[in-house]
């Protein structure tokens, strides 16, 4: 499949010059891309002004101001004043300044001839719109500006060509320097990073599903295209597009369009698409608009009852008021505190957030499947037995396996690593002087192995090393003791026995197989010759299981996250290693058995399977994709590019820093180290953060639906209202800036023992059951004020008011200690000590504020002594009431938060 950039709709919303901009851009560089494919190097590199051996260092400045950073980001912060105006987007927000208009018209232009115009309201609301607003600016810019702190922790680099100081120097520099002109060499696991004409490639393969959609990977060359156009243009065999990865072979190629004048960049221009929605986005805008319609309800039901046994005009401003009472304007921004502050709690635990939003689904993960490699093993590759076919200790071998690793110029491995180590470096000096590279055959995932050509005398030599399975394929004979012997069954059976046996002591098992071509003409290599070859021997390697492995998946496991090992190895070393870390491993699956099930098959088997055994990346993808069919929110921990495919079919994707470039794109969630006990900490942290929001809403629709019984039976009942409009909402701007500290707050261990999932249809019964336990002892002190304290005819509505003031603020802020465990408050479960001080200190004004000259210029008066007994009485009962019926709610629904 393929589609043209120029075919690409603009949205309707974008500006039309932006978009007439953006369509000549795509154009123009596209038409550049097909000429630069039919053009050769010598050409192509003389347009761009560079060198096969890369731009000289007196033009880097010139092209960086020309061109700047090649960086196609669209979520990059915005200006502080758009992040700014941005803050009053938000419906809560827009409600209160609709609010405060129709305030300006009651109070101020319609306002009573007689008593003046009033601005206690309108300074009320607009101090609360401003102090909203303000707060949910500041957090959201501090926020974006510490995610980019953390996202620059991880950095994607380049390995790029230049000439400095009339020296050819090739070194990692990060992509975003990347300029027109640079030469960058290429091998698998790279992320290409830019537009780039190819002008070297060996066996090149890159993945462009990304802009293709096609599954199987382009094969690559250096030579002119014909017959390309800009409507065939992923067609190119000698163009690799910005964001598309190396999948094996490698390369040489030279930048031709960075930033938004590629391919990419200028698709992303154009389709401007936002980032799908997480469960969590979705779940935060029910919750708003289930409490905006709840509200839009409720408000005019409090309007028309006081309108038609009061005032109309009073009736107006006490609904507006009202209202705002019923607006949790703060939902925002204690949203975006508790992803922030979860985020930088989890840098400090070694993991970088790079989608704020995964935190979510970071504590919801209730399986994790992993690669056995660095996560439950030391990723500390040793090379144990280097052996001939008989199974005795062999120098030769050793050699061989040297001359294999030394001469690749690709991906080297921590197995190439281990042979370098165990050769030593007089074998090495060696094998540098003796043996010339030729050619090279680069690795792959579909042939599992690794060929080098070298000079051998009058001969070429070809050393292959790989997946034993795979390299005897294409071998037919094999050595031992200088003497070649045809490959046979019982060859084949005896070769087996031994893997067999190196498999079951926890090792990985690698062949060596030689061939030596005799031609008088030097040629290019290619898979082709890898046939017909000789197995000369094996190499055992150990990667010795993590210490702190076993209790890491313990722990994981005590917080309901079932660890599933993924992995490329074969089932017997699978087997071992995890059987040493404790997993229960039961049947192992191997990836040939998955090619051939059903995604219905499939389905059923993931749930009972724990271990999968010689996958390849199309095969992890299907596995974790099964397990999100089946219901379970799924974590992929990979750091190669055989794990891109994986990473992104997860709900969240975790790679590592020192994964290569495309692992890390693909991933959500990025750890400093590959231990699962970092990832553990992540975990609990990620569910810490959702409790916290959780009580926030569960906190403010509960208390909202019980205010609103409260408003509409005093409304009914009163000759007055119930509350000054203004003081309601002075109390509900006190309220909202208690709640601020709870991102700060404490979360029950037993909250953080299992995954917690977004469930919105349960905030509706949570509502219903716990919401009119405030109204019973509203009522009550209604009660109290009019049969007790005489507060019975509108000469006393003061009284009346200031009375149910006290008590509603105070009862309002101790919801908050009911509400955030599950445990009896204060005594089985404290909460943190700026949630105590910011409660407390919403209290004691509750308590003073009608005592103070403000709360008299407001209308409030002060309360006789005698009322604080009574307070004291009806808040105990307020506190045991809740608990008992918190104690019904988890027998009956099993749940809390």
């Amino acid at each position: 499949m393929s589609f043209s950039v120029l075919a690409l709709r603009p949205r309707p919303t974008r500006n039309s010059a932006q978009q007439a901009h953006s369509t000549v851009l795509a154009k123009e560089s596209a038409q550049e891309l097909v000429d630069y494919s039919a053009s050769d190097t010598r050409t192509v590199l003389a347009d761009l002004t560079t060198t096969a051996n890369g731009l000289r260092d007196d033009q880097i400045d010139n092209l960086r101001r020309q061109y700047g950073r090649n960086d196609v980001r669209h979520d990059r912060p915005a200006p502080a004043i758009v992040q700014f105006a941005q803050a009053f987007k938000n419906p809560f927000i827009l409600i209160l300044v609709f609010l405060a208009l129709i305030m300006v018209g009651t109070d101020v232009v319609w306002a009573d001839p007689e008593d003046g115009p009033s601005y206690e309201g309108i300074i009320t609301l607009g101090l609360m719109i401003f102090v909203s607003v303000s707060l949910r600016f500041w957090q959201e810019y501090r926020s974006s500006r510490a995610a980019e702190a953390l996202k620059a922790m991880v950095t994607t680099t380049v390995a790029a060509t230049r000439k400095i100081n009339n020296t050819v120097v090739t070194a990692e520099i990060p992509i975003e320097q990347l300029l027109p002109g640079d030469v960058v060499q290429l091998a698998a696991g790279d992320m290409i990073p830019a537009d780039v004409r190819i002008i070297r490639a060996k066996d090149l393969q890159v993945n462009q599903s990304m802009l293709s959609g096609e599954s199987m990977p382009a094969e690559k060359s250096a030579e002119p295209s014909s017959g390309i156009d800009v409507d065939r243009l992923l067609e190119a065999e000698n163009i690799g597009f910005m964001g598309t990865s190396v999948v094996s072979g490698s390369g040489t190629a030279v930048a031709v369009h960075t930033g938004k004048r590629t391919y990419f960049g200028a698709m992303t221009a154009q389709l401007a698409s936002k980032r799908p929605e997480t469960s969590f986005d979705v779940g935060v805008r029910s919750v708003s608009y289930l409490l905006i319609k709840f509200m839009l309800i409720m408000v005019p039901a409090v309007f028309i009852i006081n309108g038609l046994t009061k005032d109309w005009s009073q009736a107006l401003l006490f609904g507006v008021a009202t209202a705002v009472g019923l607006t949790p304007e703060m939902l925002p921004l204690i949203v975006t505190a508790n992803l922030a502050k979860g985020a930088l709690h989890m840098s400090r635990k070694k993991v970088i957030v790079k989608q704020i939003n995964a935190i979510q689904n970071f504590g919801a993960m209730d399986v994790l499947c992993t690669d056995k490699t660095g996560t439950l093993t030391e990723d500390r590759i040793v090379l144990g037995e280097h052996l001939d076919t008989a199974g005795r200790k062999s120098e030769d071998v050793l050699r061989l396996a040297a001359v294999n690793s030394v001469n690749q110029t690709g991906l080297r491995s921590l197995l190439d690593d281990a042979v370098i180590e165990a050769a030593g470096r007089e074998v090495i000096e060696e094998i540098s002087r003796l043996h010339g590279l030729v050619d090279e055959i680069p690795f792959d995932f579909k042939r599992r192995r690794l060929s080098v050509v070298v000079d051998h005398g009058d001969a070429d030599l070809i050393v292959t090393k790989g997946a034993v399975e795979e390299l005897l394929s294409v071998c037919e004979s094999v050595e031992l003791d200088g003497v070649t012997h045809q490959l046979t069954p019982g060859w084949l059976a005896r070769v087996d026995r031994l893997v067999a046996e190196l498999n079951g002591q926890g090792k990985r098992v690698l062949a060596v197989a030689t061939r030596v071509v005799v031609d008088e003409q030097r040629r290019e290599y290619s898979t082709a010759d890898e046939e017909g070859m000789t197995l000369v021997g094996l190499l055992a390697f150990l990667d010795p299981p993590k210490e702190s492995a076993a209790g890491a998946i313990e722990a994981l496991a005590s917080h309901g996250v079932a660890v599933k090992v993924v992995t490329g190895d074969n089932e017997l070393v699978a087997e071992t290693v995890c059987g040493k870390v404790g997993i229960d491993v039961g049947t192992v699956v191997s990836g040939a058995e998955i090619e051939a099930l059903s995604d219905d098959a499939l389905d059923e088997l993931v749930q009972r399977t724990t271990v999968f055994a010689k996958t390849d990346p199309m095969q992890k993808a299907r596995i974790v994709e099964s397990l999100r069919r089946v219901g379970h929110t799924v974590g992929f921990l990979g750091d190669g590019v055989n794990d891109a495919p994986a990473l992104r079919a997860a709900d969240v994707g975790i790679s590592v820093d020192t994964a290569a470039d495309i692992a890390r794109e693909s991933a959500d969630i990025i750890l400093l180290e590959k231990d699962l006990g970092v990832l553990e900490q992540g975990v609990i942290e990620g569910r810490r953060t959702f409790g916290n929001i959780q009580k926030y809403i569960k906190m403010t629709a509960s208390s909202n639906f019980g205010n609103v019984f409260s408003v509409l039976v005093a409304s009914a009942l009163l000759p007055f209202i119930p509350m000054i409009p203004v003081v309601l909402l002075l109390q509900n701007l006190i309220y909202d800036l208690s709640m601020l500290t709870i991102p700060w707050d404490r979360v029950d261990d037993d909250f953080l023992a299992k995954p917690r999932k977004w469930e919105t249809k349960s905030l509706r019964r949570f509502m219903v059951f716990i919401g009119p336990i405030s109204s019973i002892f509203d009522i009550s002190t209604f009660a109290l004020m009019w049969f007790v304290f005489a507060a019975n005819s509108p000469e006393h509505a003061a009284l009346f008011q200031s009375g149910w003031f006290i008590e509603s603020l105070i009862s309002q802020t101790l919801i908050v200690h009911m509400i955030r465990t599950r445990k009896i408050p204060f005594i089985q479960s404290r909460a943190s000590l700026p949630v105590l001080l910011s409660t407390g200190a919403a209290c004691v004004f509750a308590l003073v504020f009608p005592f103070t000259s403000w709360g008299h210029s407001l209308g409030l008066v002060s309360l006789p002594w005698n009322y604080f007994p009574w307070l004291v009485l009806t808040l105990a009962a307020y506190c045991v009431v809740t608990q008992v019926a918190k104690g019904m709610f988890i027998r009956r629904f099993a749940t809390w938060l």
